[in-house]
């Protein structure tokens, strides 16, 4: 029997937040295509962003979302019409669940790998401001760091989440999950 309930339960809201507590980004749900016990991972055809200022914005592909629990970091993996996948990749607190949302505190730096393999760090001088202005102190700047080198050392291996047969995988479940249910009358 379906359980439109437990369905609903799947959609998920994720959000980000600055060290100082203050919202920094929040996107429209997303569905929850697999849980472990290192992450969450979820997929969109598409999401609302709501930044800070209260700007919102269309994402403008599918994607996959890795929130990893225990790993200073998280991934999108934007698949990009023709040209394959691109991860996108933000150093950030491990994600937790909390009252019903997938929360994390963005530390600014960024990773972007291109589908060709190009490997790109974005944000170094917003982190450099943010060490001053948040007051991070010494030993969260060295769990930044070194996750920042953690992140290198997988895409460089192509260990998960860089990998795009399975981030292949998970969308596919991600359609397969959510294909119309059909009654059949008797």
């Amino acid at each position: 029997m379906y359980d439109n309930q437990a369905f609903l339960r799947r959609w998920k809201k994720v959000q980000a937040y600055k060290h100082d507590g203050t919202l920094h980004r929040q996107w429209s749900p997303a569905f929850l295509v697999e849980e472990t016990d290192d992450y969450w991972v979820l997929a969109s055809k598409a999401s609302m962003v709501t930044e800070s200022d209260g700007r919102k914005w269309m994402t403008k592909e599918k994607a996959i979302f890795i929130l990893f629990k225990k790993r200073w970091m998280n991934v999108i993996a934007m698949f990009k019409q023709g040209r394959g996948i691109c991860y996108y990749v933000n150093i950030a607190s491990p994600t937790i669940l909390d009252d019903g949302y997938l929360r994390y505190i963005d530390y600014d730096l960024d990773v972007k790998v291109y589908p060709d393999g190009v490997e790109k760090t974005l944000d170094e001088r917003e982190y450099d401001r943010h060490i001053t202005l948040y007051g991070y102190p010494k030993d969260l700047s060295q769990a930044i760091e070194k996750s920042m080198d953690q992140v290198k050392t997988m895409i460089e291996a192509k260990q998960f989440p860089f990998q795009d047969e399975i981030v292949n995988q998970y969308y596919e479940r991600f359609l397969d999950m959510n294909k119309p249910v059909v009654t059949t009358k008797r």
